[in-house]
């Protein structure tokens, strides 16, 4: 199965993005999805995940702001990401199971 990731751009802090990542088959809903990301110079690092029975878990740094959902229909994942901030700027990757997409790019300006 292959994860396309997007949605990424430039934005600035306060703004907002939505990410989504296609899958090319009906993967989101047969195990564990999510989302990482990668700042420069920093390791990867988990930003929301859910459960194939739908329940999400949003990390720390990023809770209150960003959420994370699912389309079946569409074999679609996404995160909506608000209120961005310059320390969310990264690569952002989805994955499901063991399958990983190739990442888009955020950036956040102050």
């Amino acid at each position: 199965v292959q994860l396309q990731a997007s949605g990424g751009g430039l934005v600035q802090a306060g703004g907002s993005l939505r990410l989504s990542c296609t899958a090319s088959g009906p993967i989101f809903s047969l195990g564990a999805s999510g989302w990482y990301r990668q700042a420069p110079g920093k390791q990867r690092e988990v930003v929301a995940t859910m459960t194939r029975g739908g329940l999400t878990n949003i990390q720390d740094p990023v809770k209150g702001r960003f959420a994370i959902s699912r389309d079946n229909s569409k074999n679609a994942l996404y995160l909506q990401m608000n209120n961005l901030k310059p320390d969310d700027t990264a690569v952002y990757y989805c994955f499901s199971g063991s399958n990983w997409g190739q990442g888009t790019l955020v950036t956040v300006s102050s």
